[in-house]
């Protein structure tokens, strides 16, 4: 076992100490609910970027590329300053949802390179331009574009011509869990030397001054080159910079004068370090140097294709000769533990090219972790709400929730607050690097502090009464039998926490989205944006409501799911007997309602097209399809799960015998049992919401080149819709839905996602899980022809795997050696100093595989790493035969 593996196993607890720093500051804290105060609900105008350095936040803390303690009490992170800018380079820029053309959208090129999941080595990269920052530039361009036009992007800017800019590569090593090692390197790929100045600087976290808050932290100079940050919780450390290189010291205090024309409260305020670099302002900073900020102001002049390098190190304690010989010799040490690490996770036979990716992916998943504080009765006391009194303030029905922990966020500028389904991929991809984090992320926002007492999960910080995919099930049944595999025993103790707590929140989809009791569910958006012909978490243009067959399929999943859990459950307590019954009739009902075929124009199943679709039921009962192809009608695909033999024979056994009591009782369910009453391979039953007709159908359409399959994955939408737009009048209005592969050309949600035509990753990846699991059952024999009409005829698990070859793809270099991911971007296809920097997107081009929307999204898109390690390990021969698992 290899050092950082063998940490891990040491660590198994979110606490443990080498968890105790990561990389857990947010990369935009500004923008965000948490720090709205204002009364209109605009979030991104209370608080917006000219802002964020002049006032202290509350929640959190943003930065570039930096670090904190896991309650996020003392940070560190790195500033810059060009010589030109009107102001220092403390963290990302971006445009808000109103000024950008496509909704949201950072502005900046940084990667994350490495990382462990102990945060024993990491590494990161920012590339800061050598002319000044066009932040109005920026704003103004993108400002005057419409939906239809592309994004103006940094580049476009022309401030990278010439390669006169720094790559700022900041690298970590940890001594000991408590002793930091920081290694800034800048090299100027100019073609002239430059200047730049680099401003390693920690800080406090304001919480002194907040009802309940700690008393008030210090930072004081101690020597020449030392600071010294006491906290009564945390403790002291001592933070060891570079003889030479002046200290300055402010206060982390909202300068009430530059922001609202009002008095300051304390003489140095948050700004004051900028206003000293980049303004000249001399009594902007503490000469007594102490505060509650602290910066090392360095001057390096880099020379035309040179480098430079800043050390610092931050301890708890004093340590001796802290940036000497050992200092480079620890940091070896820890790159060649990372090497090893993924050297095996890697798997056998992949190339060079396959083994970055992986790593990247990996890596930037553990950069995404953030510190997400939230407590939501304080939060609404101070807008000066009750829980007794009636109220439009966004998440006032939640009091009682409170966040301050480690998440994983689906991209830590762009959204850095949880997402609920987001999360339950993100710890899929997570069980690969780290088992027990992975757990710990699932099991999360079932935690008493998250769930509301209805039993709904929060879907995200905009409005935690959304509703998101019921994921959690399947995540964790994941995780249970990666553990099973790779420790030779699941942790049953996990699986029963969850289950419980999974049982609060089916009861509530069952009370809330099916109102009817018809089995046939609403649900919303459901994650899915502006995937349908209106805004579905919206009232109905038409009136009346939405059977929604993602939603109906979700349930199907979720129901399977539940069954698979208290099968396992059941083999070491009978008690759960019951409830594998309960979940097994679940499903039998679901899938009873959406087996309807024939001419009823005003049910899901469409016979004729071989496809199911939404129902629009109008308020005098009649009801219409909604013909748009989409992943809407792939999801009952999803819901498709395959039980082994253990689970289905053996007639005399108790929990058989009550299914088979149930389905006697109910004989009209028997035809939602698809392929339930036979055997498949090897003796497995599968529970699916398609028989072998319906199955082969929906196939068609999914692996046809002009409709979904694309180079690169599974569309959102058929490609059929880019000549065939589906319509639909609403007196004297018409909604339109029309593939569209790239960015979002509507306004729904904000604009900033599209699933009309982009490859999204997670749905990819409950596909490819969907087909393995009919494999198993089906076998070598059921054969489809992939693409559609190309006579080439594959098996389910072939198909599978072609799905995840173009999946990834995406990311790796083709013959002629560019990546799609980049598009036409020749400067990423070319240049040595772009070309490997690998970035995991939101979406993907539906025709072309270019990355779109968030650029830092790795969590869910990080489920590659898994395709990668999962067919990389895995033969059709040993999934049949139950080698790996006891099923996929």
């Amino acid at each position: 076992m290899n050092a950082e593996s063998q940490r891990l196993e040491q660590s198994a607890a979110p606490d443990a100490p080498w968890r105790r720093w990561g990389p857990y500051l947010s990369e935009r804290q500004w923008g965000t609910v948490r720090e709205d105060y204002g009364g209109s609900g605009e979030a991104w105008n209370y608080l917006p970027h000219d802002h964020a350095r002049s006032r202290a936040y509350r929640w959190g803390e943003d930065g570039l590329g930096g670090i904190s303690d896991d309650r996020q009490r003392l940070c560190l992170s790195v500033a810059l300053w060009n010589g030109r800018d009107p102001i220092l380079k403390e963290r990302p820029f971006g445009l808000t949802n109103g000024e950008g053309n496509h909704g949201e959208d950072v502005k900046e090129y940084y990667y994350y390179l490495d990382n462990t999941p102990t945060h024993s080595y990491m590494r990161f990269l920012y590339k800061y331009p050598q002319a000044e920052f066009p932040y109005g530039d920026l704003v103004a361009v993108n400002g005057g574009r419409d939906r239809q036009a592309f994004e103006y992007e940094l580049l476009d800017t022309g401030v990278f011509d010439g390669n006169r800019y720094f790559d700022v590569f900041v690298e970590y090593a940890k001594a000991a869990p408590e002793d930091v090692l920081v290694e800034i390197t800048v090299a100027n790929r100019g073609p002239e030397q430059a200047d730049v100045h680099v401003l390693p600087t920690v800080w406090f976290r304001k919480t002194w001054s907040w009802p309940g808050g700690t008393a008030k932290p210090a930072m004081r100079a101690s020597g020449g080159s030392v600071v010294r940050a006491e906290h009564e919780e945390l403790g002291t450390y001592h933070v060891y910079f570079q003889e030479g290189a002046p200290l300055l010291f402010t206060e982390n205090e909202t300068n009430n004068e530059r922001v609202f024309g009002s008095p300051n409260t304390a003489p140095y305020v948050k700004d004051g370090i900028g206003r000293h670099v980049v303004d000249g302002e001399r009594d902007a900073v503490n000469p007594d140097r102490t505060g509650t900020k602290a910066a090392a102001h360095h001057v390096l002049t880099v020379p035309a294709g040179g480098t430079a390098t800043v050390r610092l190190r931050m301890a708890a304690g004093e340590v001796a000769d802290p940036l000497g010989a050992a200092f480079a010799e620890i940091f070896d040490r820890r790159r060649a533990e990372a090497d090893a690490f993924y050297a095996e996770l890697t798997p056998a036979g992949s190339g060079e090219d396959e083994a970055a990716v992986l790593r990247q992916a990996l890596s930037g998943l553990l950069w995404s972790k953030q510190f997400y504080c939230y407590d939501l009765d304080g939060w609404l006391r101070a807008h000066g709400q009750d829980p007794w009194t009636p109220s439009d303030r966004r998440n006032h029905g939640w009091f009682g929730m409170d966040a301050h922990d480690i998440i994983v966020m689906p991209d830590k500028w762009e959204y850095p607050w949880f997402a609920a389904w987001d999360l339950a991929f993100h710890a899929v991809a997570l069980a690969v690097v780290d088992l027990d984090l992975a757990k710990h992320q699932v099991e999360l926002l079932l935690d008493d502090r998250y769930l509301h007492l209805s039993g709904q999960i929060p879907a995200y910080e905009w409005n935690f009464s959304d509703v998101n995919p019921p994921v959690h099930a399947w995540a964790a049944r994941f995780i249970y039998l990666l553990e099973t595999q790779l420790r030779g025993r699941g942790d049953l103790d996990f699986l029963q926490r969850v289950f419980q707590k999974l049982l609060l929140n089916f009861a509530w989809w069952l009370n809330r989205k099916d109102p009817e009791g018809r089995n046939v569910y609403e649900g919303g958006f459901l994650g899915l944006d502006n995937i349908g012909v209106f805004d579905r978490s919206a009232p109905l243009p038409t009136g009346g409501s939405l059977d929604q067959a993602d939603g109906t399929a979700w349930m199907a999943f979720y129901a399977q799911n539940m069954l698979q859990l208290a099968v396992e459950l059941a083999e070491h307590d009978p008690d759960y007997d019951d409830l594998a019954v309960k979940f097994a009739g679940h499903f039998l009902w679901i899938a009873a309602a959406t087996d309807r075929v024939g001419d009823v124009k005003d049910e899901m199943w469409d016979e004729a097209d071989g496809f199911f679709y939404d129902v629009l039921r109008l308020p005098d009962g009649s009801g219409t399809r909604l013909k748009v192809r989409s992943l809407v009608g792939l999801l009952p695909l999803c819901a498709s799960t395959v039980f082994p033999p253990r689970a289905a024979e053996g007639e005399e056994g108790p929990l058989a015998a009550k299914v088979r009591r149930f389905a006697e009782r109910h004989p009209w369910l028997r035809g939602g049992m698809s392929a339930a009453d036979r055997q498949g391979v090897g003796g497995r039953r599968l529970l699916s919401l398609l028989d072998e007709g319906k199955l082969r159908r929906v196939l068609a359409r999914m692996l046809d080149e002009e409709e979904f399959l694309s180079p690169y994955g599974i569309r959102s939408l058929s490609r059929h819709h880019l000549d065939h737009p589906y319509e639909f009048r609403v007196g004297e209005e018409t909604f339109q839905v029309r593939y569209v592969p790239a960015e979002s050309d509507s306004g729904m949600f904000g604009g900033n996602s599209n699933w009309r035509g982009p490859v999204w990753v997670p749905m990819n990846a409950l596909i490819i899980r969907a087909l393995l699991n009919l494999y198993v059952f089906y076998g070598d024999d059921f054969t489809v022809e992939c693409p559609t009409g190309s006579g080439n005829r594959m098996t389910l698990f072939e198909v599978g795997r072609e799905l995840a070859a173009r999946l990834t793809r995406i990311f790796l270099r083709d013959q002629d050696g560019h990546r799609p991911l980049y598009g036409g971007l020749r400067l990423y296809q070319e240049d040595p100093h772009w070309r490997d920097l690998i970035q995991f997107h939101e979406y993907f081009h539906g025709d072309n595989g270019a990355g779109l929307g968030a650029a830092h999204q790795t969590g869910w898109t990080a489920d590659v790493a898994v395709f990668m390690i999962l067919f990389g390990n895995l033969s059709a021969a040993d999934l049949l035969a139950g080698h790996r698992t006891k099923e996929p």
